[in-house]
């Protein structure tokens, strides 16, 4: 009998070693169970033989036994469909609308008219063809009802007289071109026919203005093609009037006319300067799509950095950071974030050879790739990269403490929207609801980037000055959150 005792209690230790068999003295003096110490074994099923109870047996779909719990599903799935459907046709629609009225509001891209035919010494007395004729084509084009740039006809007094100082309100975003009509069109076209001056050139008569990298696509897809087809219009129509005047005008040498053809067909022409071209083409990203990924870059550095702000409020052996300084450690070490995070972006824009280091050039000439601070550049790209990104990234962490999970990907959502639509496409061009995105963040970091890289008309105090703004709201906003945080967090582990 000893023998087969024996037995048994080899077997039990080689099935569980980890457990002690026979049970202990102690356990038998306390009067516990011998079952007690005897060994849990692992059903294949996942359950467990012993004293501990089954898992309950899964049961289908449409079971009794789920009846609450099937319908407190389905109640939650049809509210956040219903939730997210509603969000789709608010927020996306913001998006549709910025472009819903571009044929009616063409108008509103001014273009300047200056005639200066006959108009300016020592030309003055000059009977003027060229001039009205160009005017008087704008002008009806007003009336029109197709969509149309919005012409203005202006007075050579409005810019002292000097063609230069139309081209200086291009440049200062006065109007998005200008068509310019020379003090000498007519008079050198006359005395080309009359003479027989063989260096006539059509193209002295009138010249296009314009500043392609404040907006290529608005250039491009509006007013570029508008002003060619203006163009075409007048130099047509005043090829045929000019050539019938001059073929009934006996007293011009037919000798003159054989030596200068281009003073009959096309007569006048227009030269175009494109102040600053949007060269070369690496650059969009660092002025259109690529600033999403900033937006990204602000939202996300919430969600990585905050398990690790965590740690100071954790109960792992140590006491927990006073609040006050908590709040202090996450505005500081957030701003330090950006501050490197907003360099390695800047940086990738350098990486790819995008030029930062040209001189900059006078505001009246066509200049490709000027800088307008210099080699001194790239250090306020940065900087304007880093403020912009604490104004988007200052109010993701405040809605991203106030709303929560999964909410923060619908702001997300909005936050992209909102910046994309008023920084991307002219607000000339959206309905006037849309001015508000003047104060939005991207907006002015567009801007700003383009007045560096470009070296455009400058309104960099005022981005700043709209950047800082958002900062300094979201600042004083910041404890608040933090402490809407730290309420929610408590109410959450005391209904644990």
């Amino acid at each position: 009998m000893a023998q087969t005792h024996t037995v048994v209690d080899e077997y039990i230790r080689s099935q569980s070693p980890s457990n002690s068999w026979p049970p202990s003295t102690q356990t038998l003096e306390a009067g516990g169970n011998v079952d007690d110490e005897l060994p849990t074994e692992v059903q294949d099923d996942g359950g467990e033989k012993g004293n501990n109870a089954r898992a309950p047996k899964a049961v289908g779909f449409f079971s009794n036994r789920l009846a609450t719990v099937r319908r407190e599903v389905l109640g939650l799935w049809a509210r956040t469909t219903l939730i997210l459907a509603v969000f789709i046709l608010a927020v996306l629609s913001l998006y549709w609308a910025v472009l819903f009225r571009v044929e009616e509001n063409t108008s509103s891209l001014n273009v300047f008219v200056a005639d200066f035919d006959g108009r300016v010494g020592p030309f003055v007395g000059t009977d003027p063809l060229v001039g009205p004729m160009v005017t008087q084509t704008t002008e009806a084009m007003l009336s029109m009802p197709e969509s149309h740039l919005g012409y203005i006809t202006m007075q050579p007094s409005d810019f002292d007289n000097d063609p230069l100082v139309v081209r200086q309100a291009v440049y200062d975003f006065k109007a998005w071109a200008a068509v310019i009509v020379m003090p000498n069109a007519t008079a050198m076209l006359q005395q080309a026919v009359n003479q027989g001056n063989e260096s006539y050139d059509p193209l002295g008569a009138c010249q296009i203005i314009y500043v392609q990298a404040r907006d290529q696509d608005t250039y491009s897809n509006y007013i570029t093609p508008q002003l060619d087809a203006l163009q075409t219009q007048i130099t047509s129509k005043f090829g045929q009037t000019w050539t019938q005047m001059v073929l009934e005008n006996s007293t011009i040498p037919r000798e003159s006319l054989q030596r200068v053809p281009q003073a009959l067909s096309p007569a006048i022409g227009f030269s175009q300067f494109n102040l600053r071209p949007f060269t070369p083409a690496v650059v969009t990203p660092a002025v259109t799509v690529g600033l999403i990924y900033l937006i990204i870059l602000s939202f996300f550095s919430f969600a990585f950095y905050m398990p690790i702000h965590m740690k100071f409020q954790t109960d792992s052996g140590h006491p927990p950071l006073k609040f006050v300084q908590y709040v202090v450690w996450r505005w500081v070490s957030t701003l330090v974030a950006y501050f490197f995070l907003s360099l390695s972006y800047s940086l990738i824009s350098l990486a790819f050879q995008i030029p930062f280091a040209n001189p900059s050039a006078p505001a009246t000439e066509v200049a490709n790739n000027p800088e307008t601070y210099g080699r001194g550049s790239f250090v306020v790209y940065w900087m304007i990269n880093f403020v912009g990104m604490g104004a988007l990234g200052l109010a993701c962490e405040n809605v991203g403490m106030v709303i929560g999970q999964p909410w923060t990907a619908m702001w997300l959502i909005f936050w992209v929207i909102t910046n994309v639509s008023t920084s991307f496409y002219s607000l000339d061009l959206s309905p006037k609801w849309y001015y508000w995105g003047y104060a939005w963040p991207l907006h002015n970091i567009v801007e700003a980037s383009r007045s560096i890289l470009f070296n455009l008309h400058s309104r960099i105090g005022l981005n700043f000055g709209v950047l800082f703004a958002w900062c300094a709201i979201n600042t004083a906003l910041f404890p608040v959150c933090s402490w809407i945080l730290r309420w929610k967090s408590q109410k959450e582990k005391n209904g644990e």
